[in-house]
């Protein structure tokens, strides 16, 4: 039996193959070190898993429940962006809990795209931006992020054709995968040529409070009157250490959340109610632990840049994410370097054209692993390269 025309669109998962060798390795007791993945690897606060145990230790908790989330969940969200951002939200109209950003993301394309929509799509960025749009039918147009321009994309350089034919234009910042931020005075210029062209805005704010040294990354829901076009996806994943929990939000414009809401209850059934209650004690409870574990992510951050310096490959210094967006030694390619540190040093990094052509010459390397574990990663590297000559 055969899968149908739209799976099509879909390569082979890079991750699956990854992991797969992995594995092959370890079996042969080899000890591999992985920088590829930004799963977080410090836990949530232990208030957050007391409230889930307390949770699911009732007898009333385990039936389905309303696909618009618990309304104290809801709440929370909005109190979250009124806290962090100065944003007023509607809890019943411009909210709606997701049982992780990735669902919403994937499923709000698919509620808003038609076959030969353009949707506007960030090069290097996140995969399921162009998964999404392939599955709905649309044409993804990609923005390339380059250094020169500090990984924001030219809003002067798309294509006027493009923008006059597209649907929905994504953002992410904090980036994934070049840690690259932005201001409100970008944001502000995203806005206006939204405005302009009658695009549906979406702006994945996943790395919204994993920052450091005093950085604060903006909501693009900040910007005057944003609301009218713009849908923003937050989640608990890495704000909250909370990744396998599968709990984000989309919020913002009403009717692309209707839109969404109304797909979402012919696909899922709601979430497990001892997780939104423990996603809202995380939102309300003491917010404090969040700096201490950033203090972490920035010594490790600190490790790896030094190294990497010391190694000639010059990355920049991020103020924000899980990631460093390093580029790598000329006479490479980014699948041969990921390659060969894998096979030669144990050390499995992301390479960088994974997430799109220019993507090319850098490795993204994540700082979810013990600062320990780091510090052997970093020797690894620099051994191979010395062996290589580089």
């Amino acid at each position: 039996m055969s899968s149908s025309d739209r799976m099509r669109v879909f390569p082979d998962h890079f991750f699956a193959g990854l992991n797969a060798r992995i594995r092959e390795m370890q079996a042969q007791g080899l000890d591999v070190i992985r920088l590829d993945i930004g799963s977080p690897d410090l836990p949530p606060a232990p208030s957050i898993i007391e409230a889930l145990k307390q949770s699911a230790g009732r007898k009333d908790v385990h039936g389905y429940q309303p696909h618009q989330g618990l309304p104290d969940l809801r709440q929370a969200w909005v109190n979250m962006y009124r806290r962090l951002y100065q944003v007023e939200l509607d809890a019943e109209a411009e909210v709606l809990p997701l049982l992780g950003s990735k669902e919403g993301i994937f499923h709000l394309v698919m509620s808003s795209v038609n076959p030969a929509d353009v949707v506007l799509i960030p090069d290097p960025g996140y995969l399921t931006y162009t998964a999404a749009t392939l599955f709905a039918g649309g044409e993804p147009v990609f923005m390339p992020l380059i250094p020169g321009n500090d990984f924001l994309p030219d809003l002067q350089a798309i294509p006027k054709k493009a923008l006059g034919e597209a649907k929905m234009l994504w953002l992410n910042y904090p980036n994934n995968p070049t840690a690259a931020v932005a201001d409100l005075d970008f944001f502000t210029q995203v806005v206006e040529l939204a405005q302009e062209y009658e695009l549906l805005l979406c702006h994945d704010a996943a790395y919204s409070q994993v920052t450091f040294g005093g950085f604060q990354a903006p909501s693009l829901l900040q910007v005057p009157n944003a609301k009218d076009l713009v849908v923003e996806f937050n989640t608990l994943s890495k704000s909250h250490n909370m990744a396998g929990w599968r709990t984000g939000v989309a919020v913002g414009n009403r009717e692309a959340i209707a839109r969404l809401f109304k797909l979402k209850v012919n696909i899922d059934s709601g979430q497990f109610l001892p997780v939104m209650e423990a996603a809202t004690a995380a939102m309300i409870g003491d917010q404090t632990w969040l700096a201490e574990r950033n203090l972490v992510y920035e010594g490790r951050r600190d490790l790896v840049i030094d190294h990497l310096h010391r190694m000639g490959l010059e990355a920049r210094v991020p103020k924000a994410s899980l990631y460093i967006w390093c580029p790598i030694p000329d006479g490479w390619k980014s699948r041969q370097f990921a390659a060969m540190m894998l096979e030669e040093a144990g050390l499995s990094l992301t390479p960088g054209d994974l997430f799109g052509p220019h993507g090319e010459g850098f490795v993204r390397i994540s700082l979810t692993v013990p600062q320990k574990k780091i510090e052997e990663a970093m020797q690894r590297m620099e051994m191979a390269l010395q062996r290589r000559g580089g």
